[in-house]
């Protein structure tokens, strides 16, 4: 079942680059009880995302111009919501 945070993930994504596959995973149960001190995140609610992605839009990109070219599409959730985000992008 995809949740709020996961929903706007996967509609950027989708978006910016056009994936040929496309898989975001809510790995926030695997983190309960961990706490965040001094953050806007908390033991609760969507924070840490497994992205799994292929497109040919990173065609000729580094590993880093990739996880780059994602951070910046979701900056807005890195700042206020995802707390842990991990990267396993292909290109065609």
């Amino acid at each position: 079942m995809s949740t709020a945070i996961q929903t706007v993930i996967e509609t950027k994504l989708r978006d910016a680059f056009c994936p040929q596959k496309l898989e975001v995973i809510n790995e926030s149960n695997l983190h309960a009880g961990h706490r965040h001190k001094g953050s806007v995140f908390d033991s609760h609610g969507e924070t840490h995302f497994r992205v799994k992605i292929l497109s040919s839009s990173f065609s000729g990109t580094s590993r880093v111009e990739r996880h780059r070219a994602i951070y910046k599409v979701l900056q807005q959730e890195l700042e206020t919501h995802i707390h842990a985000l991990a990267l396993e992008i292909e290109a065609v």
